[in-house]
């Protein structure tokens, strides 16, 4: 009881019958129309006419709810006076079978419903309006008849006629409440893109999110290091100093190009004003080697293969595993050479990153000054699975750990 004499407070309920009572109005336009044949035809009775006059009227206003810009302005409207959460139509062809007469079934309720609050309401509150100025009310049903007159009496049901004038508008909006998702709410077709939209934002989302850990965590990482090795060289050796400096300087630009990238498709949500990725493919591998020598390890190479003839999405792939097992080596090796191998086959790419590890750790352990966010590894694996790749990760004997993986080059891009 309390819920419903709420609901006769709230502005929202009258905003909908409002609404209802809007498209009534405008399916007048539609009545001249719908007379034309009544009227040119031959006389008859009156009521004969009318029921011919109102078919063609359902007709023309089913007709105008096949439109497309009728749909999205119903959508429009029925979000900002019923505050339905109703998307946006998709653009995913034209709707078939039963989803394609959902909008005309709108049109049709919302008109009647709204010519039905229209009149319920407005007889009932011109009656509560006037009561009180003294007219007389009366009311005949099955040989039973009531006459108000003045007093308290008409004072009461003036009351009642504007309440229940209030309960037709909270009914009528309660209506079209309900009805606005089964009927203006996506198509099978729509919901089948609404996921696919959705789908594709977030693979985009945890490709920006792949890019952003393997940059900025590798810099991060490389510079932490360099710099440690440039403060103990400084004195000793000032041009060892002076390069491990310009390979902070370098790795802190190329980071900065990612961030920017990163940020641009995240405030322009993938539009052109985002510009275009920075590719690092396997062309870079000789910068990214130098990087990490600069951080004072010594990397064991043996690269074999025609690395030239891997292009696209598969070399840049294959940069960011190696940069990402590069990072790791770094962040939680227990010093020794890093060996990195990458061969090119007819049939695959093979990618290897082996480091040392202290007795009893493994990779995720280590140097305690870089902690592990978890998400290293398990990115790996899902761009080796986008990929139709192998990967393997783990302990190789007491004192190594190794990252194996496998991509096939004819998927490259």
């Amino acid at each position: 009881m309390i819920k419903r004499m709420r609901s006769l407070l709230r502005v929202s309920s009258y905003s909908g019958a409002l609404f209802a009572c809007c498209g009534a109005l405008m399916s007048l336009l539609l009545l001249p129309f719908a007379a034309l044949p009544a009227l040119a035809g031959p006389p008859s009775a009156d009521d004969v006419q009318i029921v011919p006059t109102l078919l063609l009227w359902a007709v023309l206003i089913g007709v105008v709810g096949l439109a497309r810009t009728t749909r999205r302005v119903l959508i429009v409207c029925a979000r900002r006076m019923l505050g339905v959460p109703l998307p946006d139509p998709v653009a995913a062809g034209r709707p078939a079978g039963a989803d394609r007469w959902r909008t005309p079934f709108w049109l049709l309720l919302h008109v009647a419903v709204g010519w039905a609050g229209a009149v319920v309401s407005g007889v009932l509150l011109l009656a509560g309006l006037t009561l009180p100025l003294g007219a007389e009310a009366g009311l005949s049903l099955l040989g039973w008849s009531l006459r108000v007159q003045d007093g308290w009496g008409s004072w009461a049901v003036a009351f009642g006629c504007l309440l229940s004038a209030a309960t037709v508008c909270v009914a009528v909006t309660n209506v079209l409440r309900w009805a606005a998702p089964r009927l203006l709410g996506p198509s099978s077709a729509e919901r089948l893109a609404l996921a696919a939209e959705r789908e594709l934002a977030l693979a985009e989302r945890n490709r920006l999110a792949h890019e952003l850990h393997d940059s900025i965590g590798h810099t991060l990482t490389a510079t932490t290091i360099q710099a440690a090795v440039a403060g103990e060289v400084l004195s000793a050796d000032p041009v060892a100093a002076r390069a491990t400096l310009r390979s902070i300087e370098e790795s802190s630009r190329a980071a900065l190009e990612d961030l920017d990238y990163v940020l641009g498709v995240l405030r322009e949500q993938g539009s052109e004003k985002a510009g275009t990725a920075p590719t690092r493919t396997l062309a870079d591998l000789p910068e990214l080697l130098d990087r990490v020598r600069h951080a004072g390890a010594v990397v064991e190479q043996e690269l074999s293969g025609e690395l030239t003839q891997v292009q696209g999405t598969l070399s840049r792939a294959a940069y960011r595993i190696l940069q990402e097992g590069l990072t790791n080596a770094l962040r939680h090796g227990a010093g020794g050479p890093i060996e990195v191998r990458v061969a090119a086959a007819p049939d695959g790419l093979q990618i290897g990153v082996v480091n040392r590890t202290a007795a009893g750790t493994s990779a995720g352990t280590g140097r305690g000054a870089f902690p592990t966010s978890g998400h290293g590894l398990p990115g790996l694996a899902e761009r080796v699975r986008l990929l139709h790749g192998e990967m393997e990760a783990g302990p190789d004997g007491p004192r190594h750990w190794r990252l194996a993986v496998r991509l096939p080059i004819r998927l490259s891009a």
